[in-house]
């Protein structure tokens, strides 16, 4: 497996409304993009592009979102994941098995349209970590 590019961070956060103001006002972010809807992983998205990367502003979508516990822990939110891009979604997905690591459920199609996964943070030095297959259109 070929660890790619840094895609994202995942920042949870009880409103993606006050975190959009958070980055354009205090931190100059020059392009927001709209949020959305993701039902099927029960939370809202909304990236917030860098020079180099993105950040993706992470909100619960409904009472059963995966979020509502992070957010528990961590009211005013924070770092949730960071995520890795990767050539071949199913070959990292093995490699990672292969090593021991704990992945997360099957891997399934993600905000940015791309088939990702997820690796437990006690396999990656104590961070969630995504790994998410690089978009064809991308770089």
């Amino acid at each position: 497996m070929k660890l790619g590019r840094l895609n994202h961070v995942g920042i949870a956060t009880p409103s993606i409304q006050a975190s959009i103001a958070l980055y354009r006002d205090t931190l100059g972010a020059e392009v927001i993009r709209e949020p959305l809807d993701l039902p099927a992983q029960g939370v809202k998205v909304c990236f917030v592009d860098t020079p180099n990367s993105q950040i993706e502003l992470i909100e619960p979508l409904g009472a059963d979102s995966p979020i509502h516990g992070f957010l528990a822990k961590n009211p005013a939110g924070g770092q949730h994941h960071l995520c890795y891009e990767v050539p071949d979604i199913h070959e990292a997905k093995a490699w990672f098995e292969a090593k021991g690591a704990k992945v997360l459920g099957e891997p399934r199609i993600g905000a940015h349209g791309t088939p990702i996964f997820f690796v437990h943070p006690k396999d990656m030095g104590g961070v969630l970590t995504e790994i998410m297959e690089t978009p064809r259109d991308a770089h």
